[in-house]
């Protein structure tokens, strides 16, 4: 296939649109169903490039869960507590943990769920029944993977009335090494970001602390790769081999750290007893549940447990989680990893990771201010390496 055209690009006015390869090439992808868009091509191209990077440096599957072209999330296959399970609610799912790319897919879609709604899924490696099975009941817009079992692909072809969108890739193809884009009619050319994220580019450990467990690695790792894909400005919190707090496209670096930060302590209060036993109505579905569950946890737009609320959502009334219960289940996080696409210009930034656990960080450096921020990480004990390297992604 040369070319493919797009329904339109970006908005609805904006015809014509489509893809094709510069070179006059074929184009490295077969559409297996449904008709993908101008944004849906923008974030399968951009997540397959992440999953497919994370599986190079860490050797386990990876999966990641987009929208907007920035990753929700992103995680590898590591199996789940039935804690976790119960939080991504994929506790029904027999079979999970003998399928390491499921288990990803449970932890990327899972963690951030009200923004994954309605996402573009990417995956590592090709897709398995289990995997399948769980992506079926999401509200999703498509996925791209190097390929699809034939039994999970029609699994995948029942979806949305049979127009779900799926590509599969060429996970041989290398783009060139010189990229283009247009703005106002004027083209932009760059090198490719191909600069390679591993552990060597975490040596560099400037606290007193010098200690990089391999646990604090791995989520380092995921957390940096997650920034290369993610809009600048952009801070990622990851634990246990997962995203878990993605901050994207703030102008201050501190309001990314907040943002991913406020994320990622819903994550974490998500498995919180009161939350876990929420006494859920049985015609409450689950995006639903997943905007009520936000609402308990962050207190947002209604009050969830008030009266003549309640009754829409839970079979009894359900007890507040108190901002003194919140406060001290989240004193018991620990060991997370922080990632930074660049250099944090102000030590108010460790402030607030501090408040989410995370004790591992990575930076480029070369703030004029970095003394400060290394002082603020030797106070709480924390390792922070500089990678020497900005990655920014416009």
């Amino acid at each position: 296939m040369k070319e493919f055209e797009l329904k339109y690009g970006c908005n609805p006015n904006q015809k014509p649109s489509k893809i094709y390869m510069k070179n006059g090439g074929d184009l490295p992808i077969d559409i297996l169903s449904g008709r993908p868009g101008y944004i849906n091509f923008l974030d399968a191209f951009n997540s397959w490039q992440l999953v497919k990077e994370l599986k190079e440096a860490l050797g386990l599957p990876a999966v990641t869960s987009f929208k907007h072209v920035s990753p929700t999330s992103a995680a590898v296959g590591i199996p789940l507590s039935d804690t976790l399970k119960k939080a991504c609610f994929v506790d029904d799912i027999e079979g999970l943990d003998d399928s390491p790319l499921a288990c990803a897919y449970a932890r990327a879609r899972g963690t951030d769920r009200m923004c994954s709604f309605g996402d573009w899924v990417a995956l590592s490696d090709v897709c398995d029944v289990t995997t399948a099975l769980l992506v079926k009941r999401e509200v999703s817009d498509g996925i791209i993977a190097p390929g699809y079992e034939p039994e999970a692909l029609e699994i995948l072809k029942s979806k949305r009335n049979g127009n779900y969108n799926i590509v599969k890739i060429d996970p041989d193809y290398v783009p060139e090494v010189q990229e283009t884009k247009q703005v106002f009619g004027i083209t932009f050319e760059q090198g490719r970001n191909n600069f390679k994220i591993d552990r060597e580019l975490l040596s560099n450990v400037v606290t007193a602390n010098k200690e990089l467990p391999e646990s604090a690695v791995r989520d380092l790792i995921i957390s940096l790769i997650t920034l290369k894909y993610t809009q600048s400005n952009s801070v990622c919190y990851a634990v246990d081999g997962q995203a878990i707090g993605v901050g994207a496209g703030q102008q201050s670096r501190i309001h990314c750290t907040r943002l991913a930060g406020t994320k990622a302590d819903t994550w974490f209060l998500r498995q919180h007893e009161k939350v876990l036993n929420l006494p859920f109505r049985d015609d409450i579905k689950r995006p639903d549940r997943d905007n009520v569950i936000d609402g308990y946890i962050n207190k947002n737009e209604e009050d969830v447990c008030a009266d003549g609320i309640w009754q829409k959502y839970f079979k009894t009334q359900p007890a507040p989680l108190t901002d003194e219960e919140a406060k001290a289940f989240l004193a018991t996080r620990d060991g997370v990893a922080l990632g930074s696409d660049a250099f944090f210009p102000f030590s108010d930034n460790i402030e607030r990771a501090h408040k989410s656990g995370v004790k591992y960080i990575a930076e480029p450096g070369g703030s004029i201010r970095d003394d400060a921020v290394i002082e603020c990480c030797d106070k709480y004990g924390m390792a922070m390496a500089f990678t020497g390297m900005r990655l920014f992604h416009h």
